[in-house]
């Protein structure tokens, strides 16, 4: 009966990771603050987005769900190219937005 419990757990843990998991998404045409101000502003202003932030220089938009929420990739990736710009690639990611900023500032 202790295993039922704990495998329950397990997955009910596991479920609620993916529900919180940030998306990275790699962009292609941003080349200047203006570009990077103009994709953080259109993603910030979707319902389930908590944090996003804009990596220039590496040409990276990490977006964080707010709580409960999941990010749609179908949504972000057509509101990237509606704002001009090409979606190269979409991972899901584990850390939050404060997080990955840290992680950047920690490879300088």
């Amino acid at each position: 009966m202790k295993y039922i419990h704990l495998l329950i757990a397990t997955v009910l843990l596991g479920f609620g990771q993916l529900a919180h998991a940030s998306m990275k998404v790699t962009v292609n045409g941003m080349v200047c603050s203006f570009c990077a101000q103009g994709i953080e502003k259109s993603i910030s202003k979707m319902s389930e987005t908590k944090a996003v932030f804009v990596d220039l220089k590496n040409k990276v938009v990490v977006i964080e769900p707010k709580d409960g929420k999941t990010l749609n990739q179908k949504e972000i990736s057509q509101e990237i190219k509606d704002a001009g710009y090409d979606v190269v690639k979409i991972e899901t990611i584990t850390q939050t937005v404060a997080q990955f900023k840290a992680l950047q500032k920690d490879k300088k």
